[in-house]
């Protein structure tokens, strides 16, 4: 649909994500197929709040999603009319496209024990790759998607940083890189240069750019300072020939965490953003600043870092159960 091609151009014009402006074009797509009448599509301009207010029902009432999908969507909703088709409407059409959003509830964030983390770490082969990035993840506190997207150029061996580029909400960010790690990640420095040799023979060693340097430095798409460190195991050719490798993929790692909790018997719910759980909690356990983990983790917000003293344990809640009292008297 061509309106689904000018929410792309928007977003793209705006610097949103691809993975928002995907997510932005499902939801309208939905939106404009339940607001069909006899199987004939309406065009946006000629619906009203109250058909928004009947889709958003719709999903709170017969599909029963989260508080939060329903927000993507009222988000989703709102870009359309306020961004995509602001000029074509006039503010007084889009006056009445005003939404509370849904309540999110409250929740504490599912955090592995040491020992927990130790177990399930252990049940991975001990050279996988998913093992080392399992354990950046509990080391570093990064993101599935931050993790897997890593370049060589953005580990800094000699000052034992790691820098994150392009996190969300397009920050960079710099975290420590663990020393039990080092020697390890060198390692694998090493084994991805020679991959990347072997692929420039082949007509390969091409790596995605960002679009900001896709002209700037049309260089760096076979440079090996831009290789990923956990690069895909499929070599990818374009249209012209030229093999492309990615990024490894998240749903694989997360998949892999899942079966290791498992086969520990960790009877937790444990996915990738559980480590980053566990590591800000742990930290914060060791008595450092919440300013500073809220730094390493690249929350704007120090509310958002603040949900973790409540899982926490320290002195403020260790509290005797007075059925332990009663037991020890």
């Amino acid at each position: 649909m061509k309106l689904l091609q000018r929410v792309r151009d928007v977003g793209l014009r705006r610097h949103l994500s691809k993975g928002t402006i995907q997510c932005y074009q499902l939801w309208i797509g939905q939106f404009l197929r339940f607001s069909r009448v006899d199987g004939n599509w309406r065009h946006p301009g000629d619906l009203h709040a109250a058909d928004v207010g009947a889709f958003l029902t719709h999903l709170a009432r017969d599909r029963r999603l989260s508080a939060s999908s329903q927000n993507q969507a009222t988000c989703a909703i709102v870009f359309l009319y306020k961004q995509v088709l602001g000029e074509d409407l006039g503010e007084d059409h889009l006056g009445q496209f005003e939404f509370e959003r849904s309540h999110r509830p409250a929740r504490v964030p599912t955090v592995l024990s040491a020992s927990e983390a130790i177990r399930i770490i252990e049940t991975m082969k001990a050279s996988s790759m998913h093992r080392l990035m399992t354990e950046l993840l509990y080391g570093s506190g990064l993101r599935a998607m931050e993790c897997c997207t890593l370049r060589l150029r953005d580990l800094d061996f000699e000052r034992e940083q790691i820098i994150v580029r392009g996190g969300k909400g397009d920050k960079d960010r710099v975290v420590m890189m663990p020393q039990a790690l080092r020697e390890r990640l060198i390692g694998q420095c090493r084994r991805v240069r020679a991959q990347h040799k072997r692929d420039v023979q082949r007509d390969g060693g091409y790596v995605p750019l960002p679009d900001s340097l896709e002209h700037k430095t049309p260089y760096a798409r076979q440079d090996w300072r831009w290789q990923f460190v956990f690069p895909s195991v499929t070599l990818r050719r374009d249209g012209e020939g030229r093999g492309y490798r990615w990024y490894s993929n998240p749903g694989v790692l997360d998949r892999a965490i899942r079966a290791a909790a498992q086969r520990a018997r960790v009877c937790k719910r444990v996915t990738c953003h559980t480590f980053r759980h566990s590591f800000a909690t742990h930290v914060l356990e060791a008595g450092y600043d919440v300013r500073q983990v809220q730094s390493l983790l690249g929350h704007a917000s120090l509310k958002t870092t603040m949900i973790y003293t409540h899982v926490m344990n320290k002195p403020a809640i260790a509290v005797t159960s007075p059925l332990d009292r009663l037991a020890a008297g």
